[in-house]
């Protein structure tokens, strides 16, 4: 799964990570039903840099990174939210890569070069932990480093510049009891906890297991997100001050990316 997939998909790919709100108002500023604009959102310019070549699939941009074969088969991986990966050449310019976590598949999706070699287009269908539900997301990347002498067409440096995700994907919904804050997804992933720094369980996410909350201010609050006790994303999250819009900032703690989100309130 690639780094999109995780921001948008279960954060946002990417994901896309869920948020919760900053304080205990009566009204407060966070509760409510929100939809993210991915026009108005930011992605990191750090590129994606994988290849297919010689029979292996390399992806050095990955953290950690990842070496297997690329014969269709499913390759043991780890330290991935998923635990085997398999890659397969379509052609010369397209590649299919599916990816699983104890047998049930995480995500498919097939990477396909433009006749020019010069924009990526990434299809991706990501599936729910403990559930038969699944989100279509697609986004297209600019060349940035030329691919290896005869690799496949899709191999090289990716800058992600554009994102579709399916509609469903793209609201969250947020409600507060005193201290205490319950975010759910259409799709599964929920949490409920309170703004004192502790940690939570984070329900029916492969990306995390945990999270934990901590107010900054009236209008804005952080977020730690962990996978098995190890940080995997920080999230600054800040409310406008006419209630109408949310600008979420992530920093990826395994790869070093900053992503801008930004949602309106419904």
């Amino acid at each position: 799964m690639n780094r999109i997939e995780r921001l948008v998909a279960f954060a946002l790919f990417l994901m896309p990570v869920l948020w919760a709100p900053a304080s205990s108002f009566a009204q407060n500023p966070f509760d409510g039903t929100w939809r993210f604009n991915l026009d108005q959102s930011k992605l990191s310019p750090k590129p994606e840099v994988f290849s297919v070549n010689k029979g292996m699939y390399d992806c050095s941009s990955c953290n950690p990174k990842i070496d297997v074969k690329a014969d269709g088969r499913d390759q043991s991986v780890t330290g991935q939210i998923y635990d085997t990966i398999s890659v397969r050449e379509v052609g010369p310019k397209s590649i299919a890569v599916t990816t699983k976590k104890s047998g049930s598949a995480v995500s498919e999706q097939t990477r396909t070069v433009s006749d020019d070699g010069n924009t990526l287009t990434v299809k991706i269908i990501n599936h729910a932990l403990n559930s038969n539900q699944a989100m279509r997301l697609e986004y297209t990347a600019t060349r940035v480093g030329k691919a290896p002498a005869g690799a496949n067409g899709t191999s090289g440096a990716w800058q992600n510049n554009k994102v579709k995700e399916s509609e469903k994907a793209l609201t969250r919904t947020c409600k507060s009891s005193g201290d205490e804050q319950t975010v759910t997804t259409s799709w599964g992933e929920s949490f409920t906890a309170k703004l004192d720094g502790k940690d939570y369980p984070f329900k029916g996410s492969y990306r995390y297991t945990s999270v934990s909350l901590r107010r900054v201010d009236d209008r804005t609050i952080e977020q730690t997100a962990k996978r098995d006790g190890k940080v995997v994303d920080v999230v600054k999250i800040t409310v406008s001050a006419d209630g109408k819009k949310l600008t979420e900032v992530m920093t990826s703690k395994l790869t070093g990316r900053t992503t801008t989100f930004v949602a309106e309130k419904q």
